[in-house]
């Protein structure tokens, strides 16, 4: 073999190994560009990031091509070192040109290209994508067969390929936001925060009403100034006031309204006409979600609604703020009474008041408690026990120790939680 052959074949191994390192930065680089990133790349008038985001969404023949391309290269790479070695080494020459193919593919062919591609792989999609559009278009008849063999040929041996169900954008966007905070690049509240407005669409506000025996409600037949004692002794702006019995709302009294009305009669209390200062009573299903609710109170420009349960009898009510809470976390000015549902002990353990809802103690100590068939933790521990438990009484189920110390007739008012799964104290 001439020495200007010996040259001719080196410079086109050379080319084919480019080729190779090309098509695996390809490979790398379109996979592992991050959508977000070239959509917002586009919307700065980026042409070649339209060009990326037309090849994400055709990426089986994006891959089946870049895959052909690469394999194609590398055989004819080492196909030519095969033949050149071979003139000089004779038939050892085959073990030469294995020896050396395998080490230059694999050094110059995969591993430099790809740790740069996966480095910077918005860089790399935007410079290769024009190239690979091309290549795509040129090679998709010839790929369109190659897929009809390929399924073919496995349902032969009773495969049958099924395209996954692809993630909703909720659910990517959950994924995004986990793998951000496993690798502490988020800070657990914007984790929190942000996981809560997805959480809108799934959440009922009967998970975060307030409970009827909790709520402040006034008696339209008490007196007038027992009426304004109340509303002044009370740390909310409204509040429901009811005729008869408690079932039966009239409506809701806003404290500035009767303010108002006080300083229209000069502050003389006894001529305060108290059902024309309440307003209608709103009433909501206690299965409507919370963005649903949110928007419903957006569209009314209202900050309060009670809610109501399939047969009409009240449950709750549902504020603006329950739900501005569930995004941002616990919200108190100085108006508000001072409530500590959880008290930590030195053991690691949590006292926890047993109306603290299991929604709160997940996202604050991310505890994985369910809460399925449970909105408190009381609730949780009366629907595992299956009874009415007593002071004193240990139940252990989901990774908790639950101890119950103090209950009120049948309801549950304090007990010990202790994460006994992970084996270390609960983090807050």
């Amino acid at each position: 073999m001439s020495e200007t052959e010996i040259i001719g074949y080196g410079a086109a191994i050379l080319l084919l190994l480019v080729l190779s390192a090309f098509f695996s930065a390809s490979e790398t680089g379109l996979t592992a560009a991050s959508p977000p990133r070239i959509h917002h790349l586009a919307g700065q008038g980026k042409s070649r990031a339209d060009t990326v985001l037309r090849l994400l969404e055709i990426r089986d023949l994006l891959i089946s091509s870049i895959l052909l391309g690469n394999n194609a290269v590398n055989i004819l790479a080492s196909a030519l070192a095969t033949n050149l070695l071979i003139a000089l080494f004779g038939n050892a020459g085959v073990v030469y040109a294995t020896i050396a193919m395998t080490l230059l593919v694999l050094i110059f062919g995969e591993v430099m290209p790809k740790t740069y591609a996966i480095n910077k792989p918005e860089r790399v999609a935007l410079a290769v994508a024009p190239v690979i559009a091309v290549l795509v278009r040129v090679m998709a008849p010839m790929l369109h067969a190659v897929h009809w063999v390929g399924s073919n040929v496995l349902r032969l041996f009773g495969v049958h390929i099924v395209r996954e169900v692809l993630l909703s954008a909720s659910e990517e966007m959950r994924s995004t936001l986990q793998l951000h905070a496993e690798e502490g690049t988020m800070v657990k509240h914007e984790r929190d925060m942000l996981g809560s407005i997805l959480d809108l669409e799934e959440v009922p506000v009967g998970d975060i009403m307030v409970h009827r025996r909790n709520m402040v409600m006034l008696d339209a037949d008490l007196p007038p100034q027992e009426i304004v004692r109340q509303v002044l002794a009370s740390p909310h702006t409204r509040i429901p006031v009811w005729r008869g019995e408690p079932e039966n709302v009239i409506g809701v009294l806003h404290a500035k309204d009767l303010l108002r009305a006080l300083s229209a009669v000069r502050f003389d209390v006894s001529r305060l006409d108290l059902p024309r200062l309440v307003s209608p009573p709103w009433f909501v299903p206690e299965t409507t979600t919370l963005r649903g609710q949110l928007n419903a109170f957006r569209q009314r420009r209202a900050h309060f609604a009670l809610v109501v349960d399939e047969y009409g009898a009240i449950m709750g009510l549902v504020t603006l703020e329950d739900i501005l809470e569930e995004i941002v976390g616990d919200i108190r000015d100085e108006h508000d009474p001072a409530s500590r549902l959880y008290r930590r002990q030195p053991d690691g353990a949590l006292v926890v008041d047993g109306m603290a809802t299991i929604r709160d103690l997940n996202r604050q100590f991310d505890w994985r408690l369910p809460d399925d068939d449970a909105t408190t933790i009381a609730g949780l521990v009366l629907h595992e026990a299956q009874m009415i438990p007593e002071p004193g009484q240990v139940f252990v189920f989901h990774g908790f120790r639950f101890e119950i110390l103090r209950r009120h007739r049948h309801q549950i008012t304090l007990l010990k939680v202790i994460p006994i799964a992970a084996g270390s104290p609960a983090q807050g």
